[in-house]
């Protein structure tokens, strides 16, 4: 049970939001500021309000409420869908899921949302688009390569396809230098730290701060780490259970790619990823799993680096010892 005088949870979709209330019961408003403003009113003192990550629709709502000192939770989608099947629920309605997400608030502990500034939101709307442009950059790199296969390929579609593929490298370099930018004006300092640490880059590092706000939405880095997804999954049951063991994926993939790319570059040049890397081909493993080790310590090693505020040592470990 939570300690808030009253919880709303909110299903929101493009025109409306559905709010629950754990007093006052159901509610609709319009998904514009008109809306926000009368749910605004609806709200007592002390009152937690989740919500579920929806792309781009809870955005709006989220940073109204934490601008007006609202108490926000903005909630994986995934756990809430477990709750509900936890529950046996056959009804699918947007009145029943905000039920639902009112429920998932009183009986679990959320975790809360803070406002976000224009800085970091161009940040995220910038990684997203590059993320947009790094896929349209691989459809037309793979069309080309079919055209080629065919043998006698139109000029004309080599022509068109050179074309997209140049403009697309044209606006991904002026994605990247905004993003070093805004990040260098705010961030220079954990920037600078994290490229001390061999294999983590310009990409990297930028693309590390702005997803984790500069490392203050964790407490610690195996919470990061369950972030990315590439923490181990173990089924095991009984005696005859004997699952595969494998990482989750359940985070942010562009990330966890980047990193995992990272990690070729930091066994070979990174004192420590090396060490790790050594240690368990040398028991037989794959090397594909000793890089996603190494890519955890890679991931443990930066947030050891912001956080002391301590440029990466290759000798650190000898020193503590000594």
């Amino acid at each position: 049970m939570n300690k808030y005088k009253e919880t709303f949870g909110v299903d929101i979709s493009k025109d409306v939001f559905d709010v629950h209330g754990s007093k006052s019961g159901h509610n609709q408003f319009s998904n514009s500021p008109i809306g926000f403003k009368l749910f605004l009113k609806l709200l007592p003192e002390s009152s937690l309000v989740v919500m579920e990550a929806t792309g781009y629709y809870h955005y709006s709502l989220s940073q109204f409420l934490c601008k007006h000192k609202i108490v926000v939770s903005v909630v994986n989608p995934l756990s809430v869908k477990c709750f509900i099947q936890m529950k046996l629920s056959r009804i699918k309605t947007d009145k029943r899921d905000a039920q639902a997400i009112c429920d998932y608030g009183i009986y679990n502990t959320v975790p809360l949302y803070n406002q976000i500034s224009d800085m970091q939101s161009e940040c995220r709307q910038l990684l997203s688009l590059k993320a947009n442009y790094l896929k349209r950059r691989t459809s037309t790199k793979n069309k080309l390569h079919g055209e080629g296969v065919l043998g006698i390929p139109s000029k004309l579609v080599v022509q068109s396809l050179l074309l997209d593929k140049k403009h697309i490298d044209r606006e991904l370099a002026k994605i990247e230098k905004r993003l070093l930018l805004l990040v260098k004006t705010t961030s220079q300092r954990e920037l600078t730290l994290l490229k001390s640490s061999p294999g983590i880059g310009d990409k990297t590092a930028v693309f590390l701060i702005v997803a984790t706000d500069s490392f203050n939405k964790f407490s610690n880095a195996s919470q990061l780490c369950s972030y990315l997804g590439t923490t181990p999954m173990i089924k095991r049951s009984g005696s005859s259970v004997r699952g595969r063991s494998r990482i989750s994926k359940m985070g942010n993939r562009n990330l966890r790619n980047l990193m995992f790319m990272c990690s070729m570059s930091a066994y070979k040049y990174n004192k420590s990823c090396k060490a790790i890397h050594d240690r368990i081909v040398s028991k037989g493993k794959s090397s594909k799993l000793a890089l996603i080790a190494v890519c955890n310590k890679l991931i443990h090693q930066a947030f050891a680096i912001v956080r002391s505020g301590v440029e990466y040592n290759p000798h650190y470990i000898s020193i503590r010892k000594n």
